[in-house]
């Protein structure tokens, strides 16, 4: 993947801020240094899910022989923080931005890439909360587990701007299979009952 000087400054600054906004809405905001531990189990967790989302946007989008990179919306991500203060997360971080000729097939397939990265993620720390020994580790495995989830599916409704949209006007029985699978990962996770 090619990446520009200006499209990591995005992602590091749209990744520590959702990480920062995800760590002070479920664990409240302190000054105190042990602070920097929900901040981490955020970065890991949620900034992880964001990030390799985007990423397997901007692979699949390259792989087609497009322009693509990252770009962070500002004003969404410090509103992700301050909605966190209250303890409700509503984050659009950024989107990867495409140049090139690309079909509807072609855009089902990059919009498709994120939220399937997701799910994939929320097995792995799934498996991880499952197979480990250490309570700390079962902890961050579930919660991965459950964003990473919840994530996939919430950007897979047929919103515009959201992948949902381009993988429904694309392919409505891959769309039907992709939502399927991912309401039946987020409440079969027990995150929601």
């Amino acid at each position: 993947m090619r990446f520009s000087p200006e499209e990591i400054k995005h992602l590091v600054r749209a990744w520590l801020l959702i990480s920062l906004a995800f760590a002070i809405a479920r664990h409240g905001f302190s000054l105190s240094p042990s602070f920097i531990i929900p901040v981490a189990i955020s970065a890991f967790t949620v900034g992880l899910g964001f990030l390799l989302h985007e990423l397997a946007h901007k692979a699949v989008a390259q792989k087609y022989g497009c322009w693509a990179e990252f770009r962070a919306f500002d004003q969404m991500l410090w509103l992700a923080v301050l909605f966190s203060f209250f303890g409700f997360i509503f984050a659009a971080p950024g989107a990867v931005m495409i140049k090139g000729l690309v079909s509807t097939r072609k855009h089902g397939h990059i919009a498709l890439a994120g939220p399937v990265m997701n799910l994939v993620l929320g097995l792995g720390f799934g498996l991880l909360s499952a197979t480990a020994d250490i309570p700390f580790i079962q902890m961050i495995g579930q919660e991965g587990m459950f964003i990473n989830f919840w994530l996939g599916l919430f950007n897979l409704l047929p919103i515009l701007m959201l992948d949902g949209s381009k993988v429904l006007a694309w392919n409505k029985i891959v769309y039907g299979i992709a939502l399927a699978t991912s309401i039946a990962l987020v409440f079969g996770s027990g995150w929601i009952d």
